[in-house]
């Protein structure tokens, strides 16, 4: 049986989408045949900005991916923390990069699945993922959303909970919430979720090539 390829891509300024991109690595992996990978999109600010923005150093485990080498994958999830309700300049900037994929359609067929960090409520917990879909509609990939499929953890009313049915999220607050555990839950659900379909249509190319 052929390994099923996932990569997990993401920008992550203070940690929060780091912590949620983990999560989702380990629920990928837990599906048999699927090998999940996590990369990090290459920062665009300079050193002494992150320095007055007291942003933690990037992590060193997870290497800088280059949009060509996102071929190689058979699935994706893209991460990110929401700037004023979309997608950050740092990961727009690597799809503008991916312009020769686009060009010939290198990624169309392939599914991908979204998940996000906002400040608060009105942050952009689903304008961030409808703004999103725009990059995979114009690559032809297929957006993966969640729907209801978490169960009742979509239903939870006695606490604050990010995401939705177009994906996993968290909220940071003022910076120093971190993710729960039932958005970590949902995390890795959405890993094992979006692996389980790129395992079902791997090796199915789409009718036009």
């Amino acid at each position: 049986m052929s390994t099923t390829k996932v990569y997990i891509v993401y920008y992550s300024l203070y940690g929060h989408v780091v912590t949620m991109a983990r999560e989702v690595h380990r629920g990928a992996n837990s599906i048999e045949g699927v090998e999940a990978t996590l990369w990090q999109v290459p920062e665009t600010l300079p050193d002494r900005v992150l320095e007055k923005m007291k942003a933690p150093p990037k992590e060193g485990d997870v290497p800088i991916i280059r949009p060509e080498q996102l071929t190689e994958a058979d699935g994706f999830l893209f991460g990110f923390p929401s700037r004023f309700g979309m997608m950050p300049a740092q990961l727009k900037a690597f799809f503008d990069a991916s312009n020769e994929l686009w060009a010939c359609q290198a990624l169309a067929g392939k599914p991908a699945g979204i998940f996000w960090s906002t400040g608060f409520h009105g942050g952009g917990q689903e304008l961030s993922a409808l703004t999103a879909i725009t990059q995979l509609a114009h690559h032809g990939m297929i957006y993966v959303p969640l729907g209801y499929t978490f169960g009742s953890g979509m239903f939870e009313m006695n606490e604050v909970k990010g995401g939705s049915s177009y994906g996993a999220g968290t909220f940071a607050g003022d910076g120093s919430r971190q993710p729960t555990e039932l958005e970590l839950q949902q995390a890795f659900y959405q890993g094992k979720y979006v692996s389980e379909i790129a395992k079902k249509l791997k090796d199915k190319p789409p009718p036009f090539q």
